[in-house]
């Protein structure tokens, strides 16, 4: 557990702005190995027709067919053998075509692709966004495999711009606009019987097959050839080793209206549903719980911690419930810690949650996983970012779990890779009108957003926050809203809009009497009047922000003005004034216990020091900052240190000393900025 948050809010600083990326030094091949069921069966002609069009030079392939059809076992089988191919890496996406949400948007999946490939944070904008990854990819030799598209404006975007690269588009249309980017085609068939029953053979073994030979083929073709069919069939039949593979095939006829399992309708769900069905009868009541609840939540991946939030159980219920499902191939195990539902799955639990579960039932867990959600993030802001305390926290399901990570860098590393679910959770509050949470839940998303810089995220989020605290009528949630998105809008460039939000967040702190949210949007108005190039106008908010702030009692604040009034000195070749700044800055920093922004003036007073002619002591100001970010994992600002110590190096004539600050640096903004990338490399 940990302590009571405290009603107050504190200055949100580090305000950086995002310019024009570059392309960084190549890293690592980045691989995302798909594994191949061991109950997969050999489609020896369907790979035999992919290495056919490969042979072609074909640069895309699209891979067609219903659902359940086994594309994506398929693919991931011929593309394993093709990795030597590939030296650059094998990058795949879920487009999630079919899923009860909305598909992936292409912006969203080249964000994913850039930071696999060291790109970094990727831009907001979605025309850099495009040319940066066209760039990026015009000479690696890699293959990309794009699962369960939905369209070919989907797929389009996402194409490699260089002749070296593959890539493989599983979906169930067949996607002929395609053709004009010169596509080539298959379509997966249904199995053979005589596949099929080596697939069941497969699940269950041979004797029990060999001695119902005639039932096994009637059931593959009850399952109409759908592997994903066999698979669940064979599940249930393991799970019962007494039943007779001839009753499982009375059972499923008896299930549909016809006396057999119907038809494939629809691409297959109608057959599929039949099977769901029948391997769900046959569960433990608590795993059909979990099943359910699974179905409900708005994310595509998900682990045993969220499982046991939102049924409101201890993590070890989870973990067996989880064994359970993954044995009945109803849950996929993708990873250390890590499953999925396959999208037809997922639309068969929901069904089965809505038909079995009372709405009451439906929307606990839905709000158990987003408290949940919200008490794991509140943790980590609380621990990233202990100085800068939080609004109060409410849940209406406080979880009882242990928190998943020990240290600052497990938590940021949490955040980070919990953030597509964060996102989900902000989203489907505020759609099911829990507005409070929806906020409560972008405000424990501040260190996230500030350390490892997700621009696109940090807007949209924080969009959505503010209406959710103007719906709620909270109008201390809807500046920490405006003050902490518009810090979001100036780093992602949007200088004007962060404006206009800075001035609504000074007006409602006025009119509210705040004189710590009214220093906050004169910060924030003083920095985007420093990032237009009117300093002067930039001085002037800063100075009457720290006015309000030290009349107000609020050292802090003042403390973060007066470092930003430093840089502007140094950017004036005013090293004197901003030695000043930075000193006083640095003190009050200290005192409050403030330490990543105490090294944030210590490192600029090491600089400014250096400009006005101490070279040691400021050399071992920045030195000392630097440890401090080393130990924190704030790796943009072991770049912007490392620079800073690059360039006093080159001033003070140690070329070779310049070289290795200034080489680790560009290294470090690759994978945190690439605006600063490319202007250290010489590019902008």
């Amino acid at each position: 557990m940990y302590g009571p948050t405290v009603q107050a809010r504190e200055v949100r600083g580090g305000i950086h702005f995002h310019q024009t990326p570059v392309v960084p030094a190549r890293p690592a091949p980045p691989r995302q190995l798909l594994p191949v069921p061991a109950n997969y069966t050999d489609r020896e002609s369907d790979l035999e027709a992919l290495d056919d069009l490969r042979a072609t030079g074909l640069p895309l392939i699209v891979v067609s067919g219903p659902a359940g059809i086994g594309k994506t076992t398929l693919v991931s089988k011929w593309l394993r053998a093709l990795s030597a191919e590939f030296p650059d890496g094998q990058l795949y996406a879920d487009l999630r075509g079919h899923t009860a949400g909305d598909p992936a948007r292409p912006a969203e999946v080249l964000g994913q692709f850039l930071r696999a490939l060291g790109a970094g944070p990727p831009p907001a904008d979605a025309v850099e966004l495009g040319a940066l990854w066209r760039s990026l990819t015009a000479e690696r030799r890699i293959v990309i495999m794009l699962d369960n598209s939905f369209t070919a404006a989907q797929v389009r975007p996402l194409l490699l711009s260089g002749p070296g690269g593959l890539v493989v588009v599983t979906s169930r249309r067949r996607l002929t606009g395609l053709r004009m980017q010169g596509a080539g085609f298959h379509q997966l068939d249904a199995l053979g019987t005589e596949a099929g029953v080596e697939l069941l053979t497969r699940g269950i073994g041979v004797d029990r097959v060999a001695g119902e030979l005639p039932a096994a083929q009637r059931l593959v073709a009850l399952c109409a050839g759908l592997p994903l069919a066999v698979c669940l069939a064979s599940a249930r039949l393991a799970t019962r080793p007494r039943q007779s593979v001839g009753a499982l095939v009375d059972a499923l006829a008896r299930n549909t209206d016809g006396g057999r399992l119907a038809a494939l309708d629809v691409e297959g769900e109608t057959s599929v549903h039949k099977a769901l069905d029948a391997s769900y009868a046959v569960l433990s009541g608590e795993a059909a719980r979990l099943y359910r609840t699974l179905g409900l939540l708005p994310v595509h991946t998900f682990d045993a911690v969220i499982a046991a939030v939102s049924c409101g159980e201890s993590l070890e219920w989870a973990v067996r419930r989880l064994d359970e499902l993954v044995e009945a191939n109803l849950v996929e195990d993708i990873g250390p810690e890590s499953f999925r539902l396959h999208d037809l799955l997922r639309i068969h639990a929901h069904g089965r949650a809505v038909d079995d579960d009372t709405s009451a039932a439906q929307e606990e867990a839905l709000r158990r996983f987003c408290d949940g959600c919200l008490y794991t993030a509140t943790a980590a802001q609380e621990r990233l970012t202990p100085v800068q305390f939080t609004l109060p926290r409410i849940y209406a399901y406080r979880p009882e779990i242990p928190l998943p990570f020990g240290d600052d860098i497990a938590a940021l590393g949490w955040l980070d890779s919990h953030r597509a679910q964060l996102l989900e959770a902000v989203r489907l509050a505020a759609g099911r009108g829990w507005y409070d949470t929806s906020w409560m839940l972008v405000d424990a998303l501040w260190p996230l957003f500030l350390r490892l810089r997700h621009y696109t995220e940090w807007i949209e989020a924080h969009k959505i926050g503010l209406e959710a605290a103007r719906q709620a009528g909270n109008r201390e949630a809807e500046r920490q809203m405006l003050n902490s998105g518009a810090i979001g809008l100036g780093a992602a460039g949007h200088t004007d809009e962060a404006t206009a939000w800075y001035r609504d967040s000074l007006r409602a702190a006025r009119e509210a009497g705040d004189p710590r949210d009214e220093g906050q949007a004169l910060l924030g108005l003083g920095a985007c009047h420093r990032e237009a190039g009117r300093l002067d106008d930039a001085v002037g908010h800063l100075n009457r922000a720290i006015s309000v702030w030290e009349a107000c009692g609020y050292p802090r604040g003042a403390a973060l003005a007066r470092t930003t009034l430093g840089e502007i000195a140094l950017a004036k070749d005013a090293p004197a004034e901003a030695v000043g700044s930075f000193t006083r800055a640095h003190a009050a920093l200290v005192a409050v216990n403030d330490p990543h922004d105490a090294a944030r003036a210590l490192a600029f007073l090491g600089r400014a020091g250096v400009r006005g002619g101490a070279y040691e002591e400021g050399m071992a100001r920045m030195k000392e900052a630097l440890e401090v970010f080393n130990g924190s994992g704030a790796v943009f600002w072991q770049a912007r240190t490392l620079e800073m110590l690059g360039q006093s190096a080159a001033e003070h004539g140690d070329r070779t000393g310049a070289e290795e600050f200034l080489g680790r640096a560009l290294t470090l903004f690759e994978t945190t900025s690439p605006a600063d990338a490319l202007r250290l490399g010489g590019g902008g």
